[in-house]
């Protein structure tokens, strides 16, 4: 009987932890993904009447505080897996960005016009923003 018991005793345990690892990687997920939405919304959007800090960015009026915040985002960005699509396409894009910002925080030359190129949204959101559920 003993043994049955340790038996259904360890099984549970196992359960119990594979369980938990499932649904620890789901939030870890969703934490990512969170992430992006939140850096996005904070740096990419802005309430109306207020330039997102990518727009101050691009006119050369962002802080050296935002800049700094700009590229911690696109680093994340960069070490997170897309939402949505092909990992390589999205290294490729959120790296662009990061080398970008990372030139604009270092002020040099032609580093606006490079990060202008590298935020192009629609190319971005196209292959990677999941639809919105309905």
């Amino acid at each position: 009987m003993k043994k049955h018991q340790h038996i259904a005793v360890t099984v549970l345990a196992a359960s119990l932890l594979a369980g938990g690892a499932f649904v620890w990687q789901l939030q870890a997920a969703d934490a990512k993904e969170d992430a992006i939405k939140d850096f996005m919304k904070a740096y990419h959007k802005a309430p109306k009447g207020v330039d997102p800090v990518c727009k101050k960015a691009t006119d050369g009026k962002a802080t050296a505080d935002e800049l700094k915040k700009l590229v911690e985002g696109y680093k994340t960005m960069c070490a997170a897996k897309p939402p949505k699509g092909d990992d390589a396409s999205w290294k490729e894009k959120t790296s662009k960005l990061l080398a970008a910002a990372q030139d604009l925080q270092k002020g040099k030359e032609g580093a606006a016009d490079k990060y202008k190129e590298a935020v192009n949204c629609k190319a971005c959101h196209e292959v990677h923003k999941p639809k919105k559920q309905e």
